[in-house]
């Protein structure tokens, strides 16, 4: 293809058929997002208009400082670090993230504001992380200057200027922002009350909201407080990590704290009622006061150790305040003392889950009877599977039994005939795909509709409920067979494969190297996807919304994770790993299906004995065919090594 008819038409996907493509996604979804909506002109009007120069300043800097366009296949040759790159890092995304929001607010679209935009902003985050930061580093070197806002580096020095306004900008807004905008979702209907029986009569004490409301300004003075650059940035990591991490608390587990009411309380008592006006008693759990005064808390504490009982002391004080002011109950902030203190030891506990997950990717255990060898990883495949089979089983309700055998079996089998096709060699004689079981599901719930009668949404979206769960069991096992693994990585993140069977050590040249933990990295994702998609089903959304979230979710996860892994035997095309175009076709795939109409999901779960004993039965398959193989033999699908 001639490289201008090629620049061409990839700038008419992105700048023609991507947006009016946005626009009919929001439309024909929208009788599936049952979600209040938002309309206010003026700010919907701003925030295109802001999203919108950010994003033409951006192309325009990349014109001018580095010769190009905005094209990943046909990049700018030179670095750019001036124009709108001087003050942000991605000026065109964040401004086309801001512009979609704007729009939905503009026209009050409720798919806009609540599927649209956050898969859009996903999505550039994970092209960022997937591809353009990995691209930009090989092409242009790791020593790359960096945009006046960004978070301060891990040194000892002095804070200048740019990194306090960066963590403002970068940290302290952001948080601000996405907590009035969840908060923009009210109390959800099947939300439960957090306070505890004996306090909800507590009487209010309207003079303790000075404490309460001074939590603002503890907050907003520590950037200015830290004394180094290495303490700013761990006020901003800890910032960031509870900003990524609290909303999920807040949409997966609908606790409450209603307030208490109360009367008079003089100007700090209006103070409160206006505070209440301006709050929701969702968003409650675990209390946000609590968590930012704790790490705001640290600031102070690092900067003026003599102090340190004093500043903790206040600590408590307002979070005893978020009680007697009746805005939260005891939990949200027995709930947030906690939350903080996890946040605080965060590279601690990724250490350890480092550490944990070395000794399981070195954890290869076999053992022989004649020609029959078994393998210890094949446990995790077993539990991963039943596991998966159980949940969805109760989820599909009596009388489906039969369709969803057929679909775990239709997905195990594809799985195989996948991997052949794509990975199959003689080192690997039995290997298994997990698009190519993402395939055999599709296929799997298609036929049981034509031989058993049974919805397929319905077995669509119980798998898909059950799908992360499988994955993240089927991940360990990937971690002891050693495929799956991630490319060379820093110490402080990767994990080094030593067994001899481990398939890093003998088809690799990563033996010893320290590696991305990939596996790891879609465990957690997982972990994150399986809230989210209980969370759908559980409060009745249309099944295609159920399914289409988690090919969504599943497809921009692995993006990201595909772009560290390190198998040498998975193609590259065009630019992108060959998984990396299916994770792509699964986002899109997963958008699709959240226009489809279908039933709710049912209430209540089934579970009877033979349900529990086929479930059994199906991960003892499992067990055989991931964990039981031949290993003198050299047919097809006799060794797994």
């Amino acid at each position: 293809m001639h490289p201008l008819l090629g620049k061409a038409l990839y700038g008419g996907l992105f700048v023609l058929v991507l947006p009016l493509a946005l626009v009919l996604w929001a439309a024909a979804s929208a009788p599936n997002v049952r979600l209040p909506s938002i309309q206010s002109i003026p700010l919907g009007v701003c925030a295109v208009g802001l999203g919108a120069m950010l994003a033409i300043a951006g192309m325009v800097s990349l014109r001018v400082y580095g010769g190009g366009l905005p094209m990943n296949p046909f990049p700018p040759p030179r670095y750019v670090a001036r124009g709108a790159y001087r003050f942000v890092g991605d000026p065109i995304y964040l401004g086309f993230g801001v512009l979609c929001v704007g729009c939905a607010v503009t026209v009050g679209s409720s798919s806009g504001l609540w599927l649209v935009s956050p898969v859009v902003i996903l999505a550039t985050v994970a092209l960022v992380l997937g591809y353009e930061r990995i691209d930009l580093r090989q092409r242009f070197g790791t020593d790359l200057p960096q945009p006046l806002l960004r978070l301060p580096p891990d040194e000892g020095g002095r804070p200048t200027a740019a990194d306090r306004i960066s963590v403002y900008a970068l940290v302290l807004l952001p948080w601000a922002l996405l907590y009035e905008w969840l908060a923009a979702l009210g109390v959800p209907p099947d939300a439960a009350s957090a306070l505890l029986p004996f306090e909800r009569d507590w009487p209010v004490l309207a003079w303790t909201e000075s404490l309460y409301a001074s939590t603002y300004a503890w907050v907003a003075l520590a950037p200015l407080v830290a004394g180094s650059r290495r303490d700013l940035r761990e006020f901003a990591l800890r910032g960031t990590l509870a900003t990524l991490l609290m909303p999920i608390l807040f949409v997966t587990l609908p606790l409450v704290s209603p307030p208490r009411p109360f009367s008079g309380g003089g100007a700090l008592g209006d103070l409160l009622r206006l505070e209440r006006a301006l709050d929701t008693p969702a968003n409650s759990f675990p209390s946000y006061h609590v968590v930012w005064m704790v790490l705001a808390t640290a600031v102070y504490v690092r900067r003026m150790p003599r102090a340190r009982a004093a500043w903790w002391l206040l600590a408590v004080a307002v979070s005893a305040s978020a009680v007697t002011t009746g805005m939260h109950g005891i939990v949200d902030v027995v709930a947030g003392w906690a939350f903080a203190g996890v946040l605080m030891r965060h590279r601690a506990i990724w250490e350890a889950l480092r550490r944990l997950t070395e000794r399981v990717a070195n954890s290869w255990r076999e053992w022989r009877w004649g020609p029959v060898r078994v393998i210890n990883h094949g446990i995790y495949a077993a539990i991963g599977a039943g596991l998966g089979a159980l949940v969805a089983g109760s989820l599909a309700g009596p009388h489906h039994l039969g369709s969803v055998l057929l679909v775990a079996v239709s997905a195990l089998v594809v799985s195989a005939l996948w991997a052949q096709i794509v990975e199959g060699s003689p080192s690997l004689l039995r290997p298994y795909g997990f698009y190519g079981g993402l395939l055999g599901g599709i296929l799997g719930t298609l036929l049981a509709g034509l031989l058993l009668g049974t919805d397929p949404w319905l077995l669509l979206a119980a798998f898909s409920v059950a799908a992360p769960w499988t994955q993240a069991f089927g991940r360990i096992r990937c971690l002891v067979q050693g495929c799956c693994h991630g490319r060379e990585a820093p110490p402080a993140i990767g994990i080094a494969y030593r067994h001899p069977r481990s398939r890093v050590c003998r088809l690799s040249r990563f033996e010893g190297v320290p590696v991305h933990p990939t596996p790891l990295y879609s465990i957690l994702w997982n972990a994150v996807t399986a809230a989210m998609i209980a969370r759908l089903w559980v409060v009745g959304a249309p099944l295609s919304v159920v399914a289409g979230a988690y090919f969504i979710l599943s497809g921009l996860g692995r993006f990201v994770e595909e772009a560290y892994r390190g198998e040498p035997q998975t193609r590259a095309v065009a630019g992108l790993r060959l998984y990396q175009w299916l994770a792509l076709a699964s986002v899109l795939g997963g958008a699709a299906m959240t226009c489809a109409r279908s039933a709710p999901a049912p209430e209540g779960v089934y579970l009877d004995g033979a349900l529990a004993l086929a479930s059994l039965g199906f991960g003892a398959v499992t067990w055989f065919a991931l964990g039981v193989d031949f290993p003198d033999s050299n047919r097809r699908f006799a060794r797994l090594v």
